[in-house]
């Protein structure tokens, strides 16, 4: 029988739970104290401070806040705790599809949804949050081979759903986006779907700052960087800036100030470098309709 799945970890999840640990630790109180006094398991509790309970109840809050003598900060942890069971209104809507999210990238998912800014650089192909249906359901036909209609229907229908961060109505993610020509040139889907991903692309709102690389740049960087993601949050949450690399075999996150400090001077050489958003747009459409010829 296989493992149950982890938790996903949210951003109101991670923050409820440090707010907990902070109040345990200056009631002077032990993990294990702390169960105890409330009657849950140890582990429990731990998975509530990290962040990874799969449930999170109600009276538990109500009874650490008794035992931490912190009761005039329940109304705000019951908001946070109401924040993290909905995720801002559409929940953890990825438990929902299973094997369509690889493991290795249900964190990235997690992070992205409450992201307040995505810094995107995709050298190589268009990045799922922007991708077209019959776009994502060629590179899928190819990647996972043996999945079924049903499962390619899923794997498209979660890119559609982590795109909503960028249309929705209230606090659109801000995302400033480098591709680079190759991703203009390299058929996925045959001219048709070439055509309608690239006008697509054209077409993003406002909140989306797209930029084209072109081949005559050259190397801004003096070497191959590779595409990365510098995702941002809103500062009331307390989460660092994190920069993520999705790579064949496995992701990598860096959050260490230097790191992420490297990486946004290198997406500002290659913005330097790029075509204005303006000229972006002309070049999107300019072969978008040399696709349809």
């Amino acid at each position: 029988m296989p493992s149950p799945k982890k938790p996903l970890t949210t951003i109101p999840r991670r923050q409820l739970g440090r707010y907990l640990r902070d109040m345990r630790q200056e009631a002077g109180m032990s993990l294990q104290n702390a169960a105890r006094l409330i009657e849950r398991g140890t582990g429990t509790l731990q998975r509530l401070e990290k962040g990874e309970a799969g449930r999170i109840r109600t009276l538990d809050i109500q009874a650490l806040c008794q035992v931490y003598g912190t009761q005039e900060k329940l109304p705000a942890l019951l908001e946070l705790a109401a924040a993290a069971a909905s995720n801002d209104g559409d929940g953890l809507w990825w438990h929902e599809y299973g094997d369509a999210i690889r493991a290795d990238f249900e964190l990235y998912v997690s992070l992205e949804a409450s992201a307040s800014k995505l810094t995107v650089f995709r050298p190589d192909i268009i990045s799922g949050l922007f991708q077209i249906a019959s776009y994502a359901r060629s590179l899928d036909t190819s990647y996972y081979a043996d999945a079924t209609t049903e499962q390619l229907d899923q794997r498209v229908e979660v890119r559609a759903k982590r795109q909503r961060i960028i249309t929705r109505k209230r606090n659109p993610v801000e995302v400033d986006l480098i591709l680079d020509e190759t991703v203009l040139r390299r058929m996925v889907g045959g001219p048709r779907t070439m055509a309608d991903q690239l006008r697509h692309l054209a077409d993003l709102p406002i909140n989306v700052h797209l930029a084209i690389l072109p081949f005559a740049s050259g190397y801004p960087l003096g070497s191959a960087s590779g595409p990365f993601t510098i995702l941002e949050f809103d500062r009331a949450t307390g989460e660092q800036p994190t920069v993520y690399l999705e790579g064949y075999r496995g992701n990598m996150y860096y959050d260490k100030p230097e790191a992420v400090a490297q990486y946004r001077d290198s997406f500002e050489r290659l913005r330097a470098a790029a075509l204005s958003q303006a000229d972006s747009t002309q070049a999107l459409r300019r072969a978008a309709r040399e696709y349809r010829q």
